[in-house]
């Protein structure tokens, strides 16, 4: 069911949302919400089911998060929030936590790379609210140090990756923890419709709320493709980077690429980090703060920051690697632009991915404008091997992590029994 449209207001006030989170909002020069905001926040608060479709960059966190916070105020239980990556998890928190405290809301994180000790040991303080990745959470259900049966509050965050068949198995086990009477929330950029029918499989009459069709790219970025020869490529990035000032964003296919292009890219002279499955949670979060703070001008990632990464001023988001789904090329150009802000989306493509090409912008329904290949400069002879890409296909991993458990006693925690990790 389509929400009808709603002309946006100047401010927070005829949303239904208590005072005590209205002074915050302002406090934080939040002043007017975004479409997604104002459509969703009225009926969430209501505590009725809703599926939200919007671009990235429009406030998604806070059009579920505000609605969370007041109905756990109001009424009790315990909300859970599930994403597919640490970094979007450990950004969800961040924004939450001003809201969360001035409501004497506890949260905690459940992420794989963190200690399970140490998230056994937030268990203790009560948290109202969890955020999760599947593995993870998972970890704690089968060790029995969680329980999910005080949940009345569930949102899948990123929900079309969420129920994908990489991650479908996991959230299954999950829903079987979470009770069925509970209001639950879907919010992504992108829905494609076998998955949004599966989505409303596991809910009560929800209210779709869709801003911009699935599939919407940010507004105001601009988009361009060169076509070149993969071998190539690395010394169009370099022109790139020497062409273009600001911090830019790379996405490379695989791990191993990510790897190789980092070291390639600090041999150009740009301070440069790379996110992806093989880097430690604290490498991870390591090379996000300093791609924040622009101690790394260039940050080489696979899609696990896709839809992980919330950096305001990306001046360019390259497609070093065109995705596998063309879903995630619109949750990756969508790191730049946020916010209403403008940025530059610029794509690489081998000649024989016209096809791949055409996919995206079947999906995004616009054309992506075809840039001719600039002069480029000579293959760095110093470095041959860092220049050289090996094809590999990435595999998608959990982050799960399986130590010992224990026995817990709290509002998420059970009885358990001694465990040996897989």
């Amino acid at each position: 069911m389509a929400y009808p449209q709603i002309q946006n207001t100047a401010s927070f006030t005829n949303l239904g949302i208590a005072p005590g989170l209205l002074q915050i909002l302002a406090r934080m020069k939040f002043t007017a919400p975004t479409p997604i905001q104002h459509q969703a926040i009225p009926i969430a608060v209501e505590g009725k089911d809703v599926i939200g479709i919007a671009q990235t960059g429009t406030g998604k966190t806070m059009a579920f998060g505000l609605p969370m916070l007041q109905r756990l105020a109001q009424f009790g239980g315990r909300g859970l929030v599930i994403l597919p990556t640490r970094e979007l998890a450990y950004q969800v928190e961040e924004a939450l936590a001003p809201f969360a405290k001035a409501l004497n809301i506890r949260t905690a994180v459940f992420v794989g790379g963190a200690s399970m000790n140490l998230q056994r040991q937030m268990l203790r303080h009560n948290p109202r609210i969890l955020i999760a990745t599947p593995g993870r959470l998972n970890d704690h259900l089968e060790q029995r140090t969680v329980t999910l049966k005080e949940v009345n509050i569930l949102v899948l965050d990123e929900a079309d990756r969420m129920l994908d068949m990489g991650f479908k198995p996991q959230i299954d086990r999950i829903l079987a923890h979470v009770p069925k009477k509970r209001q639950t929330m879907l919010f992504s950029a992108t829905m494609p419709r076998e998955i949004l029918q599966l989505a409303t499989s596991q809910m009560q009459t929800p209210l779709r709320i869709e801003v911009a069709p699935a599939g919407t790219t940010a507004e105001k970025v601009e988009q361009e493709i060169f076509v070149v020869r993969k071998e190539e490529k690395l010394r169009l990035l370099e022109k790139l980077l020497q062409e273009y000032t600001g911090s830019v964003l790379v996405f490379s296919r695989t791990k191993h690429g990510a790897k190789k292009m980092t070291r390639a890219v600090r041999a150009m002279g740009h301070a440069s980090a790379e996110i992806h499955a093989n880097r430690s949670l604290s490498q991870r979060r390591e090379a996000l703060e300093g791609f924040k703070t622009g101690r790394y001008r260039v940050l080489i990632a696979t899609d696990i920051a896709a839809r992980g990464i919330d950096v305001t001023g990306i001046a360019i988001v390259i497609n070093y690697d065109l995705p596998d789904d063309p879903g995630d090329y619109v949750h990756r150009i969508g790191r730049t632009a946020r916010a209403g802000r403008e940025g530059r989306a610029i794509s690489f493509a081998t000649p024989d991915q016209t096809g791949d090409i055409r996919s995206i912008e079947r999906l995004t329904r616009m054309p992506i404008r075809r840039t001719p290949l600039p002069s480029l400069p000579p293959p760095r002879a110093a470095l041959p091997e860092e220049h050289r890409f090996v094809g590999e296909r990435h595999t998608r991993t959990s982050d799960a992590h399986n130590p010992r458990g224990h026995k817990q006693h709290s509002g998420w925690r059970r009885g358990g029994r001694r465990f040996r990790g897989r």
